[in-house]
């Protein structure tokens, strides 16, 4: 029936309105974007029809970093503070590159490797404002709902659809089999840890290491040590139990096959939601390796000798030819570009988009800075010779290190939650490409699996080096993601619009000429 309204109550019925207005927006949007997830009969990621879909309830995934999800701290209207907005895209980013960052400072040069951190961490946010503005720049079209991907297709046509799906694969499939190796030398260390412990074993690796409380060790030692594989053991009785468990618990030819049984049938899961509640895992267990590098520094102080181009028996210098690795590396540390829209989209004040983007950079590359400089400073040299740093800095800590069996017990259970998460991302992503649907019959997901499982396992096998492999597929999927496809479509926007100038057309050559000569130097050195 009608009513009266006082003219000082319109502003409140207004903002009321728009409110209002702006939550259906947004569940909107979540419609689409589960629809883009899922198809009609894979309902893993579609609210009942009598359900509204939480506007605050998005999944993000990134290569070698969480699946998490963008649910907390929202002002009730499906909107993000900046200070959850800037968590939400350290959390995302903070990945198991961590782990490699104090080996690829060593490739690099301690100098070097710093400055690299820097420049790396400022090109790729570079690039990233080109992904976020990227469909802000196509005119007469609605894009509130693109991904980079959709904007590759408008601009490339099916190559830009086809090649960021083979790109976006490489990152997937990349960062699953860098979580197998390194889920294979966590449950590794991890049981040997608890066997010794419960059998009341003493174990020496007969590996070059220090003496005292915080043992440091030298796997990859020289050919002129013993094998590095072997161990002595000290204590009465009868070993035969303990020769027995060394030769059915090994790190390459054993432990990554038992993890077959546990991982292969959660992947076969329709619907990986369970596994997300445990997101949690990745921001403690940063936390944790933040905390465990600086006790370590603690007790075994700086050792650092600046040679700025020769190299000893201790030290190396402080700038090397091998620098490319760490740059490798780097291109997936700060790797977000395929779904930094979809943060950025639920930001309370979209004008704070490129300050947030720019602060979670800093801190990221902060964290980053942190953990390689202070791992390789307090790196005990000598009586260690800083090559022994390893691809994972917690190799360089022995098994019965009860700081660095508390920091394998939570990345492993971290791994194994979130590893079913990016096995149900690539296979959305691929098979609804070919087929239409995420789930098209058992055979075909079990068929994906097992492929994407059997390459986990013959790298864990052959080829546990994760810095390698972290540095490949970060220089290939970079390429696409970071240097090429950011630039190119700038330059084509610009060229449309008329505003194309020549200092700006060489800038963005010569970003995709260094994208190229990173993935190509990966494969020299």
């Amino acid at each position: 029936r009608p009513f009266h309204v006082e003219p000082t109550n319109i502003v409140s019925v207004n903002e009321d309105m728009q409110r209002v207005t702006d939550e259906a927006s947004a569940m909107n949007k979540r419609i689409h974007y589960y629809s883009r997830l899922t198809s009609p009969s894979d309902r893993a990621l579609v609210a009942p029809d009598h359900v509204l879909p939480a506007p605050d309830e998005i999944y993000v995934y990134s290569p070698l970093g969480t699946a998490f999800k963008v649910d907390s701290c929202t002002d009730g209207y499906g909107k993000n503070s900046s200070i959850v907005t800037i968590f939400m895209i350290w959390n995302t980013m903070m990945g198991t590159s961590i782990l490699s960052i104090p080996w690829g400072i060593k490739q690099a040069g301690f100098t070097l490797g710093i400055i690299l951190i820097l420049l790396m961490g400022i090109l790729t946010l570079y690039c990233c404002y080109r992904v976020v503005k990227s469909r802000k720049m196509i005119p007469l079209i609605d894009t509130s709902n693109w991904e980079f991907p959709d904007v590759c297709k408008y601009y490339f046509g099916s190559f830009g659809q086809w090649s960021s799906l083979l790109f976006s694969m490489v990152s997937l499939v990349g960062a699953m089999v860098v979580y197998w190796v390194l889920m294979s030398n966590f449950l590794f260390n991890t049981g040997k840890f608890i066997y010794n412990f419960v059998h009341d074993i003493n174990v020496t690796d007969i590996v070059p290491g220090t003496n005292g409380s915080s043992k440091v060790i030298c796997p990859s030692a020289s050919s002129g040590h013993p094998p590095q594989n072997r161990s002595v053991m000290f204590f009465s009785g009868n070993n035969t139990g303990f020769e027995l468990f060394e030769e059915w618990w090994s790190k390459s030819q054993t432990v990554p096959f038992y993890l077959i049984a546990v991982l292969l049938p959660l992947l076969t899961l329709k619907s990986p939601s369970f596994f997300a509640k445990f997101n949690v895992l990745g921001t403690v267990s940063v936390v944790y390796l933040i905390f465990l590098v600086t006790v370590k520094a603690a007790h075994l102080g700086i050792h650092l000798e600046f040679s700025w181009f020769t190299e000893n028996d201790f030290f190396i210098p402080e700038f090397r030819i091998l620098f490319p690795q760490l740059t490798g590396v780097l291109t997936l540390a700060f790797f977000i570009h395929n779904c930094v829209i979809t943060l950025l989209q639920n930001n309370r004040n979209q004008e704070n988009n490129v300050r947030d983007l720019s602060v979670a950079y800093f801190l990221v590359g902060i964290t980053y800075l942190y953990v390689g400089v202070i791992i390789f400073a307090s790196f005990p040299s000598p009586p260690l010779s800083k090559e022994c740093i390893e691809q994972n800095f917690l190799d360089n800590f022995p098994s019965d290190d009860i700081m660095s069996f508390v920091a394998r017990i939570f990345l492993l259970f971290q791994m194994m939650t979130v590893y079913p998460l990016l096995g149900y991302l690539a296979r959305v992503q691929l098979l609804r490409q070919f087929f239409g649907n995420a789930y098209p019959s058992i055979f075909h997901v079990l068929t994906l699996n097992v492929a994407i499982v059997g390459a986990g396992v013959a790298m864990a096998r052959f080829y546990p080096n994760i810095g390698g492999i972290i540095r490949y597929s970060g220089a290939t999927c970079g390429l696409a993601f970071v240097f090429v496809y950011p630039s190119l479509i700038y330059v084509i926007s610009l060229h449309r619009a008329g505003q194309l100038t020549w200092p700006a057309l060489i800038i963005h050559i010569f970003i995709i000429l260094l994208g190229l000569a990173n993935l190509i130097a990966q494969f020299l050195l």
